[in-house]
């Protein structure tokens, strides 16, 4: 019996060891673990932050790009709209130019005169005004030859007098 009794000591000494190893392995896995986890962690935090660093340049360069394709269809579009003013300005200037061919037509035909000729006619009347005027100045220092003052007629209020 005395050799069971060591027996069972020696085998729970050897529990004892083994779980004491046991125990010892995982405070070793433990600072390990706190040890490498440092490490991991900042290996992360680091990757993160590149990774952040990237994706924020590629944010950049997306909306420069958005910014660019913005001016162009700015620019595209005013551009539009000067062809489409023209296009406008164009036909109704063929519009304005019928609508004035129809009138004048038929001023015409009614006997009315146009602006061209009334500015015409106008131009005449002044000039022929000056020479009126001029004549009576030149007129006013000469005495009429040959002419007489029209006789005073009678009216019928003296006769009856």
């Amino acid at each position: 019996m005395a050799t069971r009794k060591q027996a069972r000591k020696d085998f729970q000494a050897k529990v004892k060891k083994s779980a004491n190893k046991i125990w010892l392995a995982g405070l070793g896995a433990f600072a390990l673990a706190e040890e490498e986890g440092g490490k991991l962690f900042r290996s992360l935090v680091h990757k993160g932050e590149a990774l952040e660093q990237k994706g924020l340049d590629q944010v950049g360069e997306l909306r420069e790009r958005i910014e660019a394709l913005a001016g162009t269809a700015r620019d595209k579009a005013t551009e539009m709209a000067g062809e489409v003013e023209k296009q406008a300005t164009k036909a109704w200037n063929k519009v304005e130019g019928n609508v004035d061919d129809t009138v004048n037509a038929a001023f015409a035909r009614v006997g009315v005169p146009t602006r061209d000729e009334i500015a015409r006619l106008t131009r005449r009347i002044e000039e022929l005004t000056r020479q009126v005027e001029k004549k009576k100045i030149l007129g006013r220092g000469k005495k009429a030859v040959g002419r007489r003052a029209p006789a005073k007629r009678r009216t019928s209020a003296r006769k009856a007098g």
